[in-house]
This record gives C-alpha cells, structure tokens and sequence, in this order.
C-alpha cells in the first residue's frame, strides 16, 4: 500500500473520531502513530516559513509543513467527517444505546493505550490521572448550554473544537455538545451549509496553528505529565457515553431528535428490560470497540515505519 494511502487512511479514523461525541481524534492520531508528526507539522509557523511566504516560496512552504503528509491526512480527515455526519446523526436517534456502546469501547481501549505510553508511571503521573478523571467526569455530567449561533460564536467554536481534537483524550465534538453547537455544526455539514463551514474551518485553523506550539512544547518536555492528565480526563469521559441512560431532555436537529439530558441507569433497570436486547448486545458492541483500537494500534505499530 502506498505511503500517501496509509496516511490518508489514517486521516479517515481520525475523521470518523472527530464526529464522535467522546472520542478524540489527537487520540486516534496517537494510536495510528501519525502524531508527532502531526503535531511537527502544525507546529511550523515560525520566522522560517514567514519567510518563505514573503518570497513566495511555495516549494519551500510545502516542505517546511511537511505538505506531503498534511495534505492526503486533510483529505481523508475531511472524507469521514462528510460521509459520516449524517449517519451519526441517524445512529444517535435510532440506535443510541449499540452506538453509545461502540464509542465506549474505543474510548475505554483508547486510554488503556495511552496509559501504557507513559513510561515509567509514578505516583505523581497516577495523581493527574485521578485529578484527570474528576475533571472529565464533571465536564461530561455538565448540562449543555445553547449559545448563539452568529458567524463569531461558530469561529470560536471552531477553534476551541480543534485544539480539543487535537489533545489525546479530549473530544472537540464533546465540547461543541457541551456548547450547545454540537447539533448545529453537524446539521450544517450534513446541508453543506458553506458559510457556516467557511466560518467554522476557519476558526479552526487559527486555533489549530496557534495551539498546536504549545501542545507541541508540552509534549517534548513535559510528555507523561500531559499523557497522565489527558488520560485521566478520556476515562473520566466514559461518564459521558455510558451505554445504559434514560433520556430527561431531547434537542431537535433538522428532523432527528438528539439526547441532551440524561441520567445514567444500571442495564437491568431499563424500562421493559431483555437480557439480550439490553445487556447482551451492548456488551457485545463494547467488545468490538475496544477490539477495533487494539486492532488499530497492533497494525499502526508493525507498520510505523511506513508512515514516518
């Protein structure tokens, strides 16, 4: 398989966890093995490439942005986030239970690989990592609010959803859910609304190349501090996707309905509960999310070379 495919496949998994409520794209990013360079990549705006932008420079702008890596990682990026909105947005509404499953598998796997990247784990790194947990499972429990939705509120919304999406263990989709812009961003990819795309993708490259420094500095000189708290944060996160949940309050997007107000349930007190339908199948869909990174990882770490 050639490089570019690999990289653009990697950008279609990073897409596909950009639309998850929950689930990180910086996160599939580390599992793929493709954030470093990632990050190496975003992180290049400096007096170098300014330079090189005065001088018209594009060849050299290419290289220095690492173009060949970013671009095919857009692209695919870009593919999964149009071609799963919708299908997303119908799974919430008619199978919200198998899907919430699904997505607590990946984020549970997820942070059992990022947690054996922090080496050697002490003490110091279990403390963040419980600190972490609180702080995620009292975002998640966090009623969501309804901003306005002017050209302002979605550019901001843009770039603090892309610096999320670019953390490991932090969803950018979460926090646009928590803004209230979760529903209205996805209904206006599922219409190709291009203003409030145009809008929405700017901000989110000023955020994107802004942040991407200091996470960038963080990572080379403080890397299992970070990875502690962040970890610490995705498994506070399950809160949120916890399969077994009775809806308070719903939110209307184009003609779905999506949940906005839940409180959570053991399998066995559901309404009309079936050993199968409620318990069986869900801790089946769990399985197969927590199998799908550990897969995912396995395959990214024989073939690392190949992406580098």
């Amino acid at each position: 398989m050639p490089k570019w495919l690999k990289v653009y496949l990697s950008g279609v998994l990073m897409g596909a966890a950009d639309v998850v409520p929950g689930v990180s794209g910086g996160t599939m990013a580390f599992i793929l093995g493709v954030y470093d360079r990632l990050i190496r990549a975003l992180s290049g705006v400096n007096k170098e490439s300014i330079q090189l932008l005065f001088k018209w420079d594009f060849k050299g702008l290419w290289r220095h942005f690492d173009g060949v890596f970013l671009l095919p990682l857009g692209l695919g990026i870009m593919t999964s986030i149009f071609a799963i909105a919708g299908l997303i947005t119908h799974l919430l509404a008619t199978y919200p239970s198998f899907l919430w499953s699904f997505f607590f598998g990946l984020i549970l796997a997820s942070a059992v690989f990022l947690l054996t990247q922090i080496k050697p784990l002490r003490w110091q790194h279990i403390v963040l990592l419980i600190v972490g947990a609180a702080l995620g499972s009292s975002l998640s429990m966090l009623v969501p609010t309804q901003l306005n939705t002017s050209y302002m509120m979605v550019f901001f919304a843009g770039m603090i959803a892309i610096c999320a999406m670019i953390l490991p263990g932090i969803s950018g989709s979460f926090l646009l859910l928590m803004m209230g812009m979760y529903g209205f961003v996805l209904s206006a990819i599922k219409s190709f609304d291009l203003a409030i795309i145009i809008v929405f993708a700017l901000g989110a490259v000023v955020g994107l190349l802004s942040f991407s420094k200091l996470l960038g500095y963080l990572l080379e000189h403080a890397k299992n501090v970070t990875l502690a708290a962040l970890t610490g944060v995705m498994l506070g996160a399950l809160v949120k996707v916890w399969p077994w949940k009775v809806t308070d309050r719903w939110v209307e997007v184009g003609s779905k309905k999506l949940p906005i107000e839940e409180h959570l349930i053991w399998p066995w007190q559901s309404v009309g509960f079936q050993v199968t339908q409620d318990l069986l199948w869900p801790m089946g869909f769990i399985l197969v999310g927590f199998l799908s990174v550990i897969l995912i990882s396995y395959t990214s770490l024989r073939n690392s070379e190949n992406v580098s």
